[in-house]
Parts: structure tokens; C-alpha cells; sequence
């Protein structure tokens, strides 16, 4: 259980910066706090770092960064912040998102051009409510391959990366700064390390049942499809040092991950044209919402599954991600010559998916709007062959946290910061404010990226000016 001590007591040994969690967020921190002068030491639960950016697609929105102008993308800031703004129905926190939409371009840059991430633009779809194709991933848009390069870069620079390692209570002053942390090992064994200051990037709370009753409670008993360790240590820990905690209904849920297989299915099926049925063949919502609210909209269907539907031509763009080539690997993928073949391998009458195929058909000829909102216009058709998978909804990870301010602080209630404390990624409140229809795509990424490159330099500027 997450606690915080308030003594005086010594420590075995003393590091300037203490980061905590090995994910995106943190190794951005790491490797920001090394160029700003700083030895800072990565603790990090498991034997090896992965969290949640391992689970993720891997992708990250950039305006104006410079392999966004090399395939000439225009975009800008602006354009940025409005996208995410609408979707969060004008609820962002408005000093994290000016931070992140600011400093998103050059994060991606830095991580290109001085550490050897070769990100590039999905430039073959668009994602729901992205006015430019702005999702820059490597090369097999996974998130797994985006971990293990910046380990790699982290690992170059020299850095420490102390595995085996969970943070289990936090060392604090009376006064609210940050002494140090108790690190306990696989075998039980304890250490008390001192630090001149600490970044919070162990993420959210999604596999904390409880905080999730609490804050969403729609999704209590939904398949969580995040990291394990992401137990709200970071909320519990801040709330007890008097932090403000914000938005903390706000998350996001995916309502395409294939079952039972367990395996991301990437929403470029709806985008380029699918569309979603329920067990009875039926479509249910509109999928052009965004992949967050299909979650409990899929949830809400008989037995809480669901059938994506598309063809060979989406399932090509589709294939340029790692999760979708396992998911036909797999045999989630299913393939039909015709619509009565798709019929009788989904267990779907065959009058019911003709129908439902033809009525979007239909739709997209006129270029109509159906009575759930979804425009048609301009959708290409699907053609045989077709293809479905089997999916349920799940919560990947919470978008609520600790109040930061601009540089990565955690406040306090009244607004003042903590002396020493930092936060980035799913510790730190996001940017889609409390509802997870107010998800924007790479939102998740964005934060510990930016964030984390941000609290990375600040806690090694405050730790050099105490020197």
C-alpha cells in the first residue's frame, strides 16, 4: 500500500533526482534531466521497462514537427490545441494542454535528431477529430518498439535504470518536500534513498479496482487492458503531501480490442470505412465518436462484444501496425467471400448482416448522415472480400491526476507547488478533461513525452540550484 513517511531518519544512499516508473514518461525525464546536467536514477518495478506505453500503439501528436513538413503536412499549434479542446468539450486543463501542444514538436524532434528515434507520420489515415495527420510512431507502430528505443537511448547516455525496484512509500519533510523513497525488492528487502528531487511517472490508477469504483465507476468490472503496477501510487502519495487531484473521472477506454485474444485493434478499421455490429448483426452507435467512447458503448451491447466489420482494402492500412499482424496471426481476423459466408463464421443471421452491409452501402452512395450522426460522405465502399473481428470494450488507462503547473510541479490545493515534487504521463492530470469521450487519440503519449521531458529538466534545474 502507497504511504508517505514524515521523518528525519537517514538514508542508505542519495541520488539528485529520483524518478519513478520506467515508462515513456520516465525515460523522457531521464534523459531531459541528463542534458540539464543531471545524473538522475530511474526505479522501476519490474525486471524490465515496459508499463503502459509497451500496450500502447506507440503513436504520438505532433504539430509542425519536422517529418510532418517532410511529407508536407500542414499544421500548427493552434490547430492542435483546438482539436484536443473540442474533443474535450472545452474542458482541458488549459496550463497542461498550452504545455503540450507547445512542446510536442520539439520533444519528437529531440528524440529523432539526438536520440535516434526515426519517427515518422501515419500519413495514410486520419484519426477521429485530428484536423492533420499528425500521429508520428516508429516503424512498427507498436509501443513496444518505442520503449525499447528509448531504453536504448537512455541506456547509451549512461543513465541508471534500477529494475526490481517498487517504490512503496514516499520520504517527506513536514513541510511537504520530498526527502526520499523506500524502495522494496522481489525478496522483501528494503533501502531508504534520498533525493534532491522527485518525478511522479508511474501512471494512473486503472489497475486499482477500488479508485476505479470510485472515479468511473461504469467500468469497475470492464476488462482493463493497462499495466498491472498502475495502482494510483502517484495519487495517493501526492493526495497525502496535499496535492490537488483533477479530473479524475476522465480516462481512456477502447471499444476494439479483439476477444478473447486480448489484441488492440486499430480504430483505422472504423475510420476507413467499417463500422461496428452487435451480436445480432445490428449497428449500435456512431463509430466516427472516437475509439474512447466505444468502450462503454460496446460494453452496453448483449454480453458486452461486438463485431468490427471492413475489407481487404482497410485491413491492408490496418496491417502497418504490429498488434493487427498478431491479431491475424492469431486467427482473430475473420475472412468471408460474401456477406452470407461472414453470416454463418460470426453466428449472425444472414438476412440481419445483408441488410446492415447494404444500408451502409446505401449511406455511403448519398453521402447521408444515419440516425446515430455518422456522415457517410465521402466513405469509399467496403468489397468482398470481407473481414471481422470480435471485439469487446476495455479501460486502458486513466487520464485524471495530479494538478501540475506549467513546468511539471505538483500544486497543492491553493495552487502553490510542492518544493521538489514533479509529475508527468498518468501521474499528472491529462488533457481530456473528465469524460472519456473527451479521449483525443494520443493523448496518453503526449503527456508522458512532453511532460516528462519537461519535469525531467525542471527537477534537474531545482536540484543544481540548491547546490
Amino acid at each position: 500500500m502507497s504511504r508517505v513517511l514524515i521523518d528525519d531518519g537517514p538514508f542508505d544512499f542519495t541520488v539528485p533526482v529520483a524518478i519513478v516508473g520506467g515508462g515513456a514518461a520516465g525515460l523522457c525525464a531521464a534523459l531531459a534531466a541528463k542534458e540539464a546536467g543531471i545524473d538522475a536514477v530511474v526505479f522501476e518495478r519490474d525486471a524490465l521497462p515496459q508499463g503502459s506505453t509497451a500496450l500502447s500503439a506507440g503513436l504520438v501528436p505532433a504539430p509542425g514537427t519536422r517529418a510532418q513538413k517532410a511529407a508536407g503536412i500542414a499544421d500548427s499549434i493552434e490547430l492542435f490545441t483546438s482539436d484536443i479542446q473540442a474533443k474535450a468539450h472545452g474542458e482541458a486543463d488549459p496550463v497542461v494542454l498550452k504545455s503540450v501542444t507547445e512542446g510536442a514538436a520539439p520533444a519528437i524532434d529531440w528524440l529523432s535528431e539526438r536520440h535516434g528515434l526515426a519517427f515518422t507520420v501515419v500519413a495514410d489515415f486520419s484519426y477521429p477529430g485530428h484536423s492533420a495527420r499528425r500521429m508520428h510512431g516508429l516503424v512498427s507502430r507498436s509501443g513496444a518498439e518505442l520503449i525499447d528505443r528509448l531504453r536504448a537511448a537512455v541506456e547509451a547516455a549512461g543513465i541508471d535504470i534500477v529494475t526490481g525496484a517498487h517504490v512503496t512509500a514516499l520520504v517527506a519533510a513536514p513541510d511537504g518536500a520530498v526527502r526520499g523513497l523506500v524502495v522494496t525488492r522481489p525478496d522483501g528487502a528494503t533501502e531508504r534513498i534520498g533525493c534532491g528531487a522527485l518525478v511522479l511517472a508511474c501512471n494512473g490508477y486503472g489497475g486499482n479496482r477500488a479508485l476505479v469504483a470510485e472515479h468511473i465507476p461504469a467500468l469497475k468490472d470492464a476488462l482493463y487492458f493497462g499495466h498491472p503496477g498502475n495502482q494510483g501510487d502517484a495519487v495517493l502519495w501526492g493526495a497525502a503531501l496535499g496535492a490537488e487531484l483533477r479530473h479524475m473521472s476522465g480516462h481512456q477506454g477502447h471499444g476494439s480490442v479483439a476477444h478473447p485474444h486480448g489484441i488492440l485493434i486499430t480504430w483505422a478499421t472504423m475510420t476507413e470505412g467499417g463500422f461496428q455490429v452487435n451480436a445480432s448483426g445490428e449497428r449500435f452507435w456512431n463509430e466516427a465518436s472516437g475509439y474512447s467512447e466505444a468502450a462503454l458503448a460496446v460494453l452496453g451491447q448483449p454480453g458486452g462484444i461486438a463485431f468490427d466489420i471492413f475489407d481487404a482494402r482497410i485491413a491492408g492500412i490496418a496491417r502497418q501496425f504490429e498488434d493487427f499482424r498478431r491479431a491475424e496471426a492469431a486467427g482473430a481476423v475473420v475472412e468471408a467471400e460474401s456477406s452470407d459466408e461472414l453470416a454463418r463464421r460470426l453466428s449472425i443471421s444472414s438476412q440481419v448482416i445483408r441488410a446492415t452491409l447494404e444500408s451502409v452501402a446505401d449511406l455511403k452512395r448519398r453521402g447521408g448522415i444515419d440516425l446515430s450522426g455518422r456522415d457517410w460522405s465521402g466513405v469509399p465502399q467496403l468489397e468482398p472480400p470481407y473481414r471481422a473481428v470480435k471485439v469487446t470494450g476495455a479501460l486502458f488507462h486513466t487520464q485524471g491526476g495530479l494538478a501540475v503547473d506549467g513546468c511539471a510541479r505538483v500544486l497543492k490545493a491553493g495552487g502553490e507547488p510542492l518544493p521538489n515534487l514533479f509529475a508527468a504521463g498518468g501521474a499528472a492530470v491529462g488533457v481530456s478533461g473528465p469524460d472519456a469521450s473527451g479521449y483525443l487519440s494520443g493523448n496518453g503519449l503526449l503527456t508522458a513525452v512532453v511532460l516528462g521531458r519537461i519535469a525531467g529538466g525542471e527537477a534537474a534545474r531545482l536540484t543544481l540550484a540548491a547546490r
